[in-house]
Formats: structure tokens, C-alpha cells, sequence
């Protein structure tokens, strides 16, 4: 699907056909909707191709005067009561008078630009609206780390209470998805370097400030996401250290509850055999002796720290 929006009088207006100085947002554009922007702007088709791989990393390309400007955006996704958080890439496509950007799926971030809920948005300005829209990415992928931490501290919670297998796994979605985090921020810290350095896009002296924001909040994004990370690392490996020793107590008492009920076993093994000379021979002196020497290996044991 196709929208062309402009900022007219300070607002994001959608329009009917494309014109200069207007964003172009593709989010999962047909065959025929990609041919026609590849012919009408001149676009190497290389461009939408990396623009709608999910593995594409991020990174900028210029070919015949358009540059392609590939960035990681967080996406969240929820099946039922499982929150899954992972980063799909967002394709920047800067023509001569136009942005364009490619998506595969619908995203809040672009539906935020779209209905004009960030201020300060000019169309026009080609790297300026880039910026913004670097800069809002940055900011939701602080707010969705944030979400991961009050995430991962009511699952540990819940752990603390009772060590079950549906908890570990929800803790190691949430590695996983800091794992995602982690990698595609710094991909996007050194796309962002680049651009700093003024030779894939052209930068304006008011533009540096925002440039130095977005840059700001990537890194913090990517020190937050390794701390939550480590953190979250180390409870794992303590809750693994903690089922492995519950299990380990578990065996030793039924260890010592085997020892402890084979002794009349053994004992009325003795006094069933059919033979002459066993000591008082009577029904009460077997149970007797296994009750007396039942308690003397449950103190032993107990001693022992096996109870």
C-alpha cells in the first residue's frame, strides 16, 4: 500500500498523487506498486529487495543518485498472554525531491508520523524528517526495554513463589528478544556514525543538534540493553543453580526414605527364612527390632543432614 503525505501549514496531509518535497510510505507494497516507483524515480531495484529482506542488517548504499538507508525498528508482538519483542528492518529511500520508505508490515512508529501525532515534522526537509524519524525509533526502543524490565521482574516474581517450566521459558523470550535489541541497535549506531560523517546524506548546520539527540538515545538504548541483559543472564543461571539444588534435596530425602523402610525388609527377610536358631523367634521381636532400628537410622540420617 502506497500513501503520499506532506506537510502543508504544519500539518501531515495525505495526498491523492505523488508531488515534490512529499513522503512516500510503502508498507507491504505490491509487485506493480514497487515496479512503478523503481521506473518513475530511477531506483535500483536492489534497493526494495534489501529494504524488504527481515534478515537485512542496517547500513546505507548510494546508487545513481538515490541512497538507500537501512534502520532496525522495534516491533511488538502479542499472542495472547505471551509478549514477543523483536526488530524488523525500515528502508529509507532518499530521491532527489522525495522520501520514501519501505516496510513489510504495519508499524506504529510510521502510523504515528502518518496521522501527525509528531510535532515538528516537515516533509520537505528531506534529512531533517529522517532525524525525526531516527530519533522517534530511538525513543521506542527505550520505551519497549522498559516494558521488558517490568516484564522480566514480574516473571521473577512469580519464579521466587513457584519454579515452573512456562516462567523459565517466558525469561528466555525475553533474553532473546534483548539479544535482537542489543545487535540491531549497535547496527544502527554505526549507520547513524556514518551519516554524521556527512557523505551518505547531505547535513545542515541546524540539523547536527538532532543528529547528536538521535545518536544520544542509541546509545543509551544499547547500554540499557546489555545491563537488562547481564542482569537478566544472571538470573537465569541463579534460578538454574536454585530447580538444581531443590532437585538435588529432593533425591537425598528419598534416598534416606528408601534406607530408611529396607530395614524391615531385611529383617523380615531373616526371620522368613526357614531355618533353625534365630533369636526369639516371636511375631513382636522382628517389628521390634525394625522399629528400634528404623529410629536409630533416621537420627543417623538426620545427623547427617539428610532430612
Amino acid at each position: 500500500m502506497l500513501s503520499y503525505l506532506k506537510t502543508v501549514d504544519g500539518r501531515i496531509t495525505k495526498l491523492s498523487a505523488c508531488e515534490p518535497g512529499c513522503w512516500i510510505s510503502c508498507v507491504a507494497p505490491q509487485e506493480d506498486e514497487i515496479n512503478g516507483l523503481i521506473r518513475d524515480f530511477g531506483i535500483e531495484p536492489d534497493f526494495f529487495r534489501a529494504a524488504m529482506d527481515e534478515e537485512e542488517s542496517s547500513h546505507i548504499d548510494t546508487e545513481d543518485g538515490n541512497t538507500l538507508i537501512v534502520i532496525d525498528i522495534p516491533v511488538i508482538d502479542k499472542n495472547g498472554k505471551n509478549i514477543v519483542y523483536y526488530t524488523t528492518p525500515l528502508g529509507i529511500i532518499i530521491t532527489e525531491k522525495n522520501v520514501i520508505t519501505v516496510l513489510n508490515d504495519e508499524n506504529p512508529i510510521i502510523d504515528e508520523f502518518a496521522e501527525g501525532v509528531v510535532r515538528g515534522v516537515q516533509t520537505n526537509l528531506k534529512t531533517r524528517f529522517i532525524l525525526h524519524l531516527m530519533f522517534r525509533i530511538a525513543n521506542r526502543y527505550l520505551q519497549y526495554l522498559k516494558q521488558i524490565d517490568k516484564v522480566s521482574n514480574s516473571v521473577e516474581r512469580k519464579l521466587r513463589k513457584s519454579m515452573k517450566n512456562a516462567e523459565l521459558i517466558q525469561l528466555l523470550d525475553i533474553e532473546k528478544s534483548l539479544v535482537y535489541f542489543s545487535s540491531s541497535l549497535k547496527g544502527n549506531e554505526i549507520t547513524i556514525e556514518k551519516i554524521m560523517r556527512g557523505r551518505a546524506i547531505k547535513l545542515y548546520d541546524e540539523d547536527q543538534d538532532l543528529l547528536e539527540d538521535v545518536l544520544i538515545e542509541v546509545k543509551q538504548a544499547i547500554e540499557m540493553s546489555n545491563i537488562y541483559l547481564n542482569i537478566l543472564s544472571g538470573t537465569m543461571d541463579a534460578f538454574a543453580s536454585v530447580i538444581s539444588n531443590n532437585l538435588n534435596i529432593v533425591m537425598k530425602v528419598l534416598a534416606s526414605i528408601t534406607l530408611i523402610i529396607s530395614i524391615p525388609t531385611v529383617i523380615s527377610s531373616f526371620y522368613g527364612m526357614n531355618v533353625d536358631g534365630l533369636p526369639m523367634p516371636h511375631f513382636w521381636f522382628p517389628l521390634a527390632l525394625a522399629g528400634v532400628c528404623m529410629f536409630i537410622a533416621f537420627l543417623i540420617l538426620r545427623k547427617k543432614d539428610m532430612f
